[in-house]
């Protein structure tokens, strides 16, 4: 384990094995990282957040509670998972609103993903297996398994592998992978691997 000794990592926040925490970032109580995780530089893990193993999270990225993350995720530099669909500084009367003012609604990003830099994902939101969200996007709806999307609002673009790579269309309405050979299949539902 690696730990910068200006990181600010809470006594009840439970690191895996391997787990490499660099410069400012802070990880809050009862964050759970699974073994191997990286967080990068003025990276921010919120209170209670739960993120698998291998998850890299680049540097100055805004993980807020109650984010989860599962096996393999890439969160970009300067990604913001958000955690307040009605975010108001104070209640209608003019006071300051405090920790119980409000409820919070999280961003789950499921095995594999990728979040490219700067992208803001906008909680309540499912972003699916190995999804990829473009740099700069902004998501306000759910991203389904291997969905390529981009934009303010994103909206899918295309479909990618478990490689990254954009997957091409064959006439029998599968999708392959070029660089993995992968053979997917799109329904109402998203895509799907079926063989490969």
């Amino acid at each position: 384990m690696i730990l910068a000794d200006n990181a600010q990592i809470s006594a009840e926040a439970r690191l895996g094995e391997g787990v490499r925490v660099w410069d400012l970032a802070q990880i809050r109580e009862g964050a759970v990282l699974g073994d191997g995780c990286v967080v990068g530089r003025g990276a921010y893990v919120g209170a209670g957040v739960r993120i698998g193993r291998n998850v890299k999270i680049q540097n100055h990225a805004l993980v807020y509670e109650p984010a989860e993350l599962g096996d393999g995720v890439f969160i970009g530099p300067a990604v913001v998972l958000t955690n307040d669909h009605n975010p108001r500084a104070v209640a209608p009367d003019g006071r300051l609103k405090g920790g119980d003012d409000w409820i919070q609604v999280g961003v789950s990003i499921a095995e594999g993903a990728s979040i490219g830099a700067r992208a803001v994902c906008v909680a309540p939101v499912r972003i699916g297996r190995w999804a990829m969200v473009a740099a700069g996007a902004v998501v306000t709806r759910d991203v389904p398994d291997y969905a390529l999307v981009a934009g303010v609002p994103a909206k899918r673009i295309g479909w990618v592998g478990r490689h990254g790579t954009r997957l091409v269309e064959h006439e029998d309405g599968t999708w392959l992978c070029p660089v993995m050979s992968e053979v997917y299949r799109a329904d109402e539902a998203g895509l799907s691997l079926i063989g490969g």
